[in-house]
C-alpha cells in the first residue's frame, strides 16, 4: 500500500503499529474515553489462533481485533460501525 492510498485515520509505524483514529470518542466499559486505537501488527501465530477458534467468523473476527489491539472484545463490540470498519481497514493495510 502507497502512503497515497492509506486513509487520514490511520496511522502506520515503522516497528509495526497502527494509529486509528475513530469516527467519534468512545466510552470503554472501564469508563474511559478514546479516540483513537493503536493495533499491533498480525502474526502467523494470530492467523492459527484465529483459525482454531470457535464460533462465527464474526465472533472470531472480534477476537483477533481484541487481541491486536489489547482491548476486551466486549469493548470492541462497543464501537460504532463505522469506527470498526477502520480497524478492518487497519488489519488489511498489514497484509499488503
Amino acid at each position: 500500500m502507497s502512503e497515497h492510498d492509506i486513509p487520514d485515520y490511520l496511522s502506520y509505524s515503522g516497528d509495526g503499529y497502527c494509529d486509528i483514529s475513530l469516527d467519534r470518542q468512545v466510552t470503554l466499559g472501564n469508563g474511559v474515553e478514546v479516540g483513537a486505537i493503536r493495533m499491533r501488527e498480525p502474526t502467523v501465530d494470530d492467523q492459527v489462533r484465529h483459525a482454531d477458534a470457535k464460533g462465527s467468523e464474526a465472533t472470531k473476527e472480534i477476537a483477533t481485533m481484541a487481541h491486536l489491539t489489547e482491548m476486551s472484545p466486549e469493548d470492541i463490540k462497543r464501537l460504532p460501525l463505522k469506527s470498526y470498519k477502520r480497524l478492518q481497514e487497519a488489519y488489511e493495510g498489514f497484509l499488503r
